[in-house]
């Protein structure tokens, strides 16, 4: 399990530094640096929790959760991209408070700390660029999002220590920060159409319908549903009104949904004098449909 083994690593190294780093915050009065072990903490937390979902998220189909538990790696990128957004906000109220209360700062300790900052979080994000999961994809995220917070830290570090202006740290910290809520609400947005299982971003159900009528067995589809239980396993169920050979036109609308990237299908298949009870199979994308028996 590479996935897990490098997400664990990630947050060891991550737990132990935002400690060193927030003592280091306090030691120089750079509020970019809390800030950024503020965040580090959180990525840590989330990281920990990302970890045991995707875990979790492995384990096999069983009766109680007939789809598998892949949905918990979901949860855990829910989870750590909440953590993210109050974390950023956080951090922008404090910046905002340190503009309008300027205190001293000693750039000297925030350049090694900078350094520092730098080389062991590239560390980590190289560690976690690996994978494919929704959640691994959030927390390789974070990475590269420390990397950037403190390769900001470093040149905000060595320009105050030219220039000695200081309102330069907690002006960084806020552009950080942003980026981050930015990013966060993106990944919010993805996990949100996941969880209200909405089509998938890749397909279009128009598309496929107009494939399936291609098929020579198929008369015509309808009360087709396709979701995706953690944004790489797609699933579909679907009506197709058949003539000829059952088994064949199962098969040729299977590999068709498999050429979209479907690999569970569950297809109901019904004869065209069949009246077909399901009230809501008529979602209204083409006029088709319409040749079938209302019969409520």
């Amino acid at each position: 399990m590479k996935t897990e083994k490098n997400i664990f690593i990630a947050f060891i190294v991550n737990l132990l530094f935002s400690v060193f780093e927030f003592i280091g915050g306090i030691f120089t009065g750079s509020v970019s640096i809390i800030s950024d072990a503020l965040h580090d903490m959180g990525d840590a937390i989330s990281i920990g929790i990302s970890y045991l979902f995707e875990k979790k998220s492995k384990r096999e189909p069983d009766k109680n959760y007939t789809y598998g538990y892949a949905r918990y790696s979901v949860i855990g990128g829910l989870l750590t991209t909440i953590i993210l957004l109050i974390g950023s906000a956080l951090v922008i109220y404090n910046a905002i408070e340190r503009i309008i209360n300027p205190t001293q700062i000693n750039y000297n300790g925030m350049i090694v700390l900078g350094v520092i900052g730098v080389v062991i979080n590239l560390c980590a994000a190289w560690f976690t660029h690996e994978g494919d999961s929704l959640n691994q994809k959030a927390v390789h995220l974070h990475m590269l999002e420390d990397v950037l917070g403190w390769i900001v830290v470093l040149i905000g570090a060595i320009a105050m220590k030219f220039t000695d202006f200081a309102l330069l740290d907690p002006i960084l910290s806020i552009i950080v920060a942003a980026i981050i809520f930015i990013s966060a609400i993106k990944n919010l947005k993805e996990i949100l159409n996941l969880l209200l299982e909405k089509v998938p971003e890749n397909i279009s159900i128009e598309e496929i319908r107009a494939h399936l009528l291609e098929i020579d067995e198929v008369i015509d589809v309808h009360h087709i549903h396709i979701w995706s239980i953690d944004g790489y396993q797609n699933y579909a169920t679907l009506h197709v009104v058949f003539d000829g050979d059952p088994q064949k036109a199962k098969k040729n609308v299977q590999n068709e949904l498999k050429e979209h990237g479907i690999g569970h299908v569950t297809v109901e298949l019904e004869r065209e004098d069949e009246k077909c009870n399901d009230i809501h199979c008529h979602i209204e994308y083409t006029p088709s449909c319409s040749h079938h028996h209302h019969n409520h």
